[in-house]
């Protein structure tokens, strides 16, 4: 193999070193450079105008072999100034091959392009690449963010929704539709009234067996509330307490403020959100600690003392009567203070009913956990059932599950087999498992009539003015957080469509400076190997990584 045809290899990286090795450019060259920047700079402010000349000027820094092309375009724009002897007297001309010659002087053009294009390789190229890729990143993880940030509104709103829609309401106008909605409350109470009635054999048999257990009368009776319910249906407060209806009934106003809520109705549909078809998981509000104890409560008030109001025996007199019957003063064992009853100084002067005693036995919320607690004594477990229970916590669902197991395990299927029950009330030896499955049946029933959610809802948004303003923040404070997400989606798709953006601008400029570094290798490849008598170079670990 002849000497010319042995190649000659170069790392890319060690280009410049080996130039400066090769005594083919001095160590000063930068220097040198400087001054040929600057009349390239001055030199471009006066240039023809032609299409080649503007693709060279436009995209990358310009070098020597950039110099050769313009020189040669000048040749043709420049030729009516040629002259005899073949200078040209175009200034433009002379700047061009001033520049030219000095690029070649020491061969500090050949240190340029090397410099160049270690920085294109190593620097520019990359640096262009990891742009654009942290652009596609980002667009990545914007477009996750949407989607978090829509499946979150899309969940507050179907919360949103769904709570209005156990309320019954539109969620134009919070306040103002939670009023509304309390017409359905006398419906709601009436028919728990009439299931109630359905209670009387369960709570007869109730008291027969405790009768029979202790032996004597329970001492106030046994639930009175819920008796005095399935008797006379959902009476006022007012009655119920001084066993006459009242002349008159004025209820309490409800006291809730509106001011934060448009009076018309065009005002609140103007704020209207179509939340589609999206659903999510109710909300629970029955645990809102701030709302008064009474009117949150949803039947854990338990009795204290004694507790349950012993009528039997009692005769009422009339006080309308003129003799001296019914002087004497009867103790009905009841503090008004507990049971949340205010009797105001001229709430009794002419049987008229005021403030809480105006209020039904199911809307007033004292006598309402009252007969909560009187259905759980039918519902709780039976803990214990002897004449030597103090508190007297006898309570019947339990007791009537009792019955029905023993009733189940029994051979005959009633009471009968059961010797503690030989000498029993009749009522008691003539239940069956049926009749005692039928019973428990009704009791569950009227226990879930009266704890639904939506009474619960209806119940407290008519007796305590800060339950309304709390559900009202509540929901509001839901639209509030949809509509925070929304924006926080918009200004996420903002930025992702700026990032998309920037990427499609950097990805034809990425473009240019390879194809133009691939470019300037190939000269810097001629030019070594004219020097080396046409050898082949081979500049390795340059263009071919990128």
């Amino acid at each position: 193999m002849q000497e010319r045809d042995l190649p000659i290899d170069i790392h890319t990286n060690k280009l410049l070193d080996w130039l400066i090795s090769r005594r083919h450019c001095n160590r000063e060259w930068q220097s040198q450079v400087l001054t040929i920047r600057t009349k390239i700079n001055n030199a471009i402010q006066d240039m023809p105008v032609h299409e080649g000349i503007m693709k060279l000027l436009s995209g990358t820094y310009i070098n020597y072999f950039h110099c050769k092309k313009i020189v040669d375009i000048l040749k043709e724009t420049e030729a009516d100034s040629k002259n005899f002897f073949g200078s040209y007297g175009s200034k433009r001309m002379k700047d061009w091959q001033e520049i030219i010659k000095l690029y070649e002087k020491d061969n500090v053009y050949l240190s340029e392009a090397a410099q160049m294009l270690i920085r294109n390789v190593n620097y520019e190229v990359p640096s262009i690449k990891k742009q654009i890729a942290k652009c596609e990143q980002f667009q990545q993880e914007c477009d996750k963010k949407v989607a978090d940030y829509g499946k979150a509104a899309n969940s507050v709103r179907g919360e949103f929704q769904t709570t209005c829609k156990q309320l019954g309401i539109q969620g134009r106008r919070i306040k103002h539709e939670l009023v509304e909605r309390l017409v359905e409350l006398p419906a709601i109470y009436s028919k728990i009234a009439g299931n109630a009635k359905n209670l009387e054999s369960a709570a007869q048999f109730y008291s027969e067996f405790v009768k029979f257990v202790l032996g004597k009368e329970y001492p106030g009776g046994c639930i009175p509330l819920l008796k005095y319910l399935i008797k006379n249906g959902n009476t006022s407060t007012y009655q119920w307490v001084h066993k006459e209806p009242p002349l008159s009934i004025e209820e309490p106003p409800l006291n809730i403020k509106f001011d934060d809520e448009p009076e018309d109705d065009a005002a609140g549909n103007s704020g209207t959100i179509d939340f589609g078809d999206d659903t999510g998981d109710s909300i629970d509000f029955g645990s809102l600690g701030d709302a008064d104890a009474a009117n949150i409560d949803f039947g854990d008030v338990t009795l204290e003392g004694e507790g349950d109001i012993d009528w039997g025996g009692i005769e009422v007199v009339n006080p309308s009567a003129g003799d001296g019957a019914g002087t004497e003063e009867i103790d009905f064992n009841i503090s008004l203070e507990e049971s949340g009853i205010v009797v105001e100084s001229s709430g009794l002067e002419g049987g008229v009913a005021k403030g809480k005693e105006a209020l039904t036995i199911l809307d007033n919320p004292s006598t309402r956990n009252t007969l909560i607690d009187e259905i759980k004594e039918l519902a709780n477990a039976l803990v214990v059932l002897s004449p030597t229970a103090e508190d007297g916590e006898i309570e019947l669902e339990s007791f009537l599950k009792i019955r029905l197991h023993e009733m189940r395990s029994s051979s005959s299927g009633d009471l009968l087999s059961m010797s503690l029950l030989q000498d029993a009330p009749t009522i008691l030896q003539l239940q069956s498992t049926e009749s005692g499955e039928k019973m428990l049946s009704d009791l569950q029933g009227a226990l879930t009539d009266i704890t639904d959610q939506r009474t619960q809802h209806l119940h407290n948004i008519k007796n305590s003015p800060k339950y309304v303003d709390m559900l009202a923040n509540s929901l509001k404070q839901k639209l509030a957080a949809a509509e925070k997400l929304v924006a926080s989606q918009e200004v996420v798709r903002q930025r992702r469509s700026e990032a998309h953006s920037e990427a499609n601008t950097l990805r034809p400029k990425l473009k240019l400076v390879i194809d133009k570094t691939k470019q300037l290798q190939a000269e810097i490849q001629q030019d070594i190997s004219k020097k080396y008598k046409g050898r082949p170079v081979n500049l390795m670990g340059g263009v071919n990584t990128l």
